[in-house]
C-alpha cells in the first residue's frame, strides 16, 4: 500500500462526483480505488461517465463492500443531507478517514457523535467547504488584515440559482430532513460571513418562502454579530447563479465575486476605499475542487490538522439551525 498517496472511495453517485471524482484523481497524493452505491448500476454509470479512461476502478452496489475493503483508507461522502450523520459514524468505525459533504451533519449531537467517534477511532474528518481552499479567499483576508478597508463592519452574501427540474429532489424534504434552500446553499453563505467577521453570530432574523413540502427555496436575513456588526444573507433556488459575498469596513470594501468557481474561471477580486482608490483584481485559474482533495489526503497522510475543524462545523450547523427556526418562528433567534 503507498505511503505517499492516500487510497479513497466514494460513498454515492451524487452529481457533485462530477467535480470530486476527477479531483481524486488529478490530485497527486490521492489515488480513487471504488465507488460504491445503493442503486444498482449507478456506481457504474458515474465512472463510465466521469472517468471513463479508468476501468480498474471498482463499483459496487453495495455500499457496505466499500467500507468492508481493508485498502480503502479515506471516504468521500456526498450522500442526501440527512444520511450524513448516519453513514459517516459507519465509515469511521470502519476506521476510514471521511471527507463529508457540506453539511456535516444536520444537528449540533450529530456532530459532537461524529467527533467522538473520531476521536476513538483516531481518523481524520472534515466537513467538505472546497471553497475556502480556492487562493482567492487568502488574497481577500490579506487586503482585510491590511487595514485598507478598515474595521470590518458589515458582510452581505449572495447565493443562488436557478433550480432545474433534476434537481428538485432538494425541495422533496423539509428542513427537519435536509431539503431546502438554506441546508444546500445556505451553509455557504453562513460560513463565507462567520468565516469574515472571524467571530459567531450572536443572533438571527429571517424570512422564507416555503413549497409544498415544507422546504425553504428562498430565504434572506440578517446576523447580529455585536457591537453593531451585520451580516445580511440572501439564498435562492429562485435566481440566476450568484456566489459572492462583500466585506464592508470603515474605509472601504473588497468583494469575492464568485466563491463558486468553476474550471477555467478567472477569479475576480474588487475593492475600493474612501481615499478613491479602486481596484479589480484578477487571478490564473484554480480548481478549489483538487486543492481540498489535496489539503485533506496532506493531513491524513502526514498526520495534520484539517483547514476545517469540528468546532467550525457545529457553529456553522448552530446558525443554520436559528435561521431556519427564526425563519419559522417569524421572530429574532439568539444563538
Amino acid at each position: 500500500m503507498s505511503n505517499t498517496k492516500l487510497r479513497w472511495g466514494i460513498l454515492g453517485a451524487a452529481r457533485v462526483n462530477e467535480r470530486l471524482l476527477p479531483a481524486i484523481l488529478e490530485a497527486p497524493n490521492s489515488e480513487l480505488v471504488a465507488i460504491a452505491s445503493r442503486r444498482a448500476g449507478a456506481a457504474a454509470e458515474t465512472l463510465a461517465k466521469y472517468a471513463p479512461c479508468y476501468p480498474n476502478i471498482q463499483c459496487h452496489d453495495d455500499l457496505n463492500a466499500l467500507l468492508n475493503d481493508v485498502s480503502i483508507q479515506a471516504v468521500y461522502l456526498p450522500m442526501a443531507n440527512h444520511e450524513h450523520a448516519e453513514w459517516a459514524l459507519k465509515a469511521i468505525q470502519s476506521g476510514k478517514h471521511v471527507l463529508i459533504e457540506k453539511p456535516m451533519a444536520l444537528s449540533v449531537t450529530d456532530i459532537e457523535a461524529i467527533e467522538i467517534a473520531a476521536e476513538q477511532h483516531k481518523v481524520t474528518v472534515m466537513e467538505g467547504f472546497m471553497y475556502r481552499f480556492h487562493p482567492q479567499h487568502a488574497r481577500i483576508k490579506e487586503i482585510v488584515d491590511s487595514g485598507l478597508i478598515g474595521e470590518v463592519r458589515a458582510v452581505r452574501a449572495s447565493y443562488s440559482f436557478m433550480m432545474r427540474p433534476a434537481r428538485m429532489y432538494r425541495l422533496a424534504n423539509d428542513a427537519d430532513m435536509g431539503g431546502g434552500a438554506m441546508w444546500d446553499i445556505g451553509p455557504y453563505a453562513i460560513h463565507s460571513m462567520r468565516w469574515c467577521f472571524g467571530a459567531e453570530p450572536k443572533s438571527v432574523v429571517a424570512t422564507a418562502k416555503y413549497v409544498e413540502s415544507g422546504a425553504d427555496s428562498v430565504m434572506s436575513g440578517v446576523f447580529d454579530f455585536g457591537a453593531g456588526k451585520l451580516g445580511h444573507f440572501d439564498i435562492s433556488f429562485e435566481r440566476s447563479r450568484k456566489s459572492e459575498y462583500e466585506i464592508i469596513g470603515t474605509k472601504g470594501w473588497v468583494k469575492c465575486n464568485a466563491a463558486w468557481q468553476l474550471p477555467g474561471d478567472v477569479p475576480v477580486i474588487t475593492w475600493w476605499t474612501e481615499a478613491g482608490q479602486q481596484c479589480e483584481e484578477r487571478y490564473p485559474a484554480a480548481n478549489h475542487f483538487n486543492l481540498e482533495i489535496e489539503h485533506f489526503s496532506d493531513c491524513v497522510l502526514n498526520g495534520k490538522a484539517p483547514l476545517l475543524s469540528f468546532e467550525d462545523a457545529k457553529a456553522n450547523c448552530r446558525a443554520i439551525g436559528a435561521a431556519l427556526k427564526a425563519s419559522a418562528e417569524g421572530k429574532r433567534i439568539a444563538i
